[in-house]
């Protein structure tokens, strides 16, 4: 339900329902006759980010000899990525808001650009992890800007469309980063490949930026808003989500359990940003998060839903990768091959379930995730039936899951902020992807310890642990259908009184 308060900043489209959205003309009057060209051009600046938090995993071995990397510096390499990326994403969706989603947006590119070079030039690994810090500073201030710029340039089932497209290409960055990885590096050798999967942003990212200063208008200076940008909140709500993400990065470099009480650091944190939040409100300032976006039953579920989902989506790509290079003796291509079919079945879906998602509303993305469990059961049968030799056995069910996939991320995206106001959707977003990459890490390392744990009981034997994974992932995907199918009943309640 919307919140009253906030009902002046809601557009036309409010005929988008929690459980089934109001299906809308798709008349483009009034709207910016670019906008799908400048939805290309976010699309692009997209893939490439979150492409990089997949592509590194195939290059560690070659990063390794060519830097004289340590374990240490690898994890680093990877999870400071995500780690950066996660904490500016709330922030940099609020300053979008308050002063100019395109300039966010290009600061965005050009700082994720910039440090693409310095990490392809890189003499050092120390110097490599600084560059991928500041890389997924790039990516997270860049990233929130996309979700409010479709809220701004669309309207109505074009929306929904739109929104299919950006799902279509978070399923498939995360999926062919690995594959273009693979490929990159059996192309130009192992001791200087692992600098141009780096290399490959620097002309991407200029013609990013070029091309938004030509299709992405910015916004009228009087719809700005020049109120205060909460200090205060961004730094305790900062200082939370590192408290939760950082054991669960480094979970694998920091033995003993004395890690897990920065989660409850987290949580206290987390508690203090809600009070200030309210208190800072409550006596005229502006919030870092209008918290009554939580009182809209659609956001919260969309929430819980994505942050639930990719706990088990991203990391079925983690597992697949070992199971195949390290279990099985696949090259880094071939390896990225394999899961080519889950990307393939995603974009496909994805754009179909953009287009759906304002008829049938969440119970798509139940279907979608019902799909997905069986898929993902099905490859856990592959593996325990033939795995020590899978063949092309395994591509069927991972295309099936991969089209599951299409029908959760971007309906539950175009579900989630299907209320929200044009004004804060920048920031709305910031939270729905924060949620997500805290799903993502806590997943990874949730299934990689069963992975690993499975894996020395087992001495050595990859299928045995991989089915393991597999199987824990597929209970992570029932819960968030569970939640999926709490908000369509609740829906149907509603609409009955």
């Amino acid at each position: 339900m919307t919140d009253p308060s906030a009902s002046s900043d809601v557009h036309a489209d409010r005929g988008h329902r929690r459980g089934s959205p109001a299906r809308t003309s798709a008349a483009s009057e009034g709207q910016d006759p670019a906008r799908w060209r400048a939805l290309s051009v976010c699309l692009v600046a997209g893939f490439m980010t979150l492409m990089d938090v997949s592509i590194v995993n195939v290059a560690l071995p070659s990063i390794s000899s060519g830097l004289q990397a340590s374990t240490s510096d690898l994890q680093w390499i990877l999870s400071g990525y995500a780690l950066t990326f996660g904490l500016v994403l709330v922030p940099s969706g609020r300053l979008g808001d308050a002063r100019g989603r395109r300039t966010m947006f290009v600061v965005g590119v050009a700082v994720f650009t910039l440090s693409s070079l310095a990490a392809g030039l890189a003499p050092t690994a120390l110097a490599l992890v600084v560059a991928r810090l500041v890389q997924g500073i790039g990516g997270g201030l860049l990233n929130p800007q996309i979700n409010g710029l479709i809220q701004e340039l669309f309207r109505g089932a074009e929306r929904g469309k739109a929104f299919g497209l950006l799902g279509a290409t978070i399923g498939v960055s995360t999926a062919i980063g690995p594959l273009l990885g693979g490929a990159i590096i059996k192309l130009l050798g192992t001791d200087t490949g692992w600098r141009w999967i780096f290399f490959v942003n620097l002309p991407v990212g200029i013609a990013c930026i070029l091309l938004t200063f030509r299709f992405v208008h910015p916004r009228p200076s009087g719809e700005r808003h020049r109120e205060d940008l909460d200090p205060l909140g961004v730094a305790l709500l900062g200082l939370a989500v590192f408290a939760v993400l950082l054991p669960l990065v480094q979970e694998r470099q920091w033995p003993g359990a004395g890690k897990w009480w920065l989660l409850l650091a987290g949580a206290v944190l987390l508690v203090l940003f809600i009070w200030w939040e309210r208190h800072h409100a409550d006596h005229g300032g502006a919030p870092l998060i209008d918290l009554r976006l939580f009182r809209m039953e659609s956001y919260t579920a969309g929430n819980v839903i994505g942050l639930l989902y990719f706990s088990g989506f991203t990391s079925i790509f983690f597992i697949l990768t070992l199971y195949l290079q390290l279990g099985l003796g696949y090259t880094a291509l071939m390896a990225g091959l394999a899961v080519t079919p889950f990307a393939l079945g995603s974009a496909v879906a994805a754009g179909v379930g953009g287009r759906l998602v304002t008829q049938y509303g969440r119970p798509l993305v139940a279907l979608g995730l019902l799909v997905v469990i069986v898929g993902l059961i099905l490859t856990d049968l592959v593996i325990t039936l033939r795995g020590h030799d899978p063949s092309w056995w395994i591509e069927p069910p991972l295309l099936l899951a991969g089209l599951g996939s299409g029908l959760v991320i971007s309906p539950n995206v175009t579900l989630t902020v299907s209320e929200v106001p044009v004004s804060q959707a920048g920031t709305a977003g910031g939270v729905l992807q924060t949620g997500q990459r805290i799903g993502t890490a806590a997943g990874i390392a949730l299934i990689g310890s069963v992975f690993f744990a499975r894996l020395a009981s087992g001495h050595g034997d990859f299928a045995a642990a991989t089915g393991l994974a597999v199987r824990v992932t597929v209970i992570l995907v029932v819960v968030a259908l569970v939640a999926a199918l709490v908000d369509v009943f609740a829906s149907r309640r509603h609409a009955a009184r």
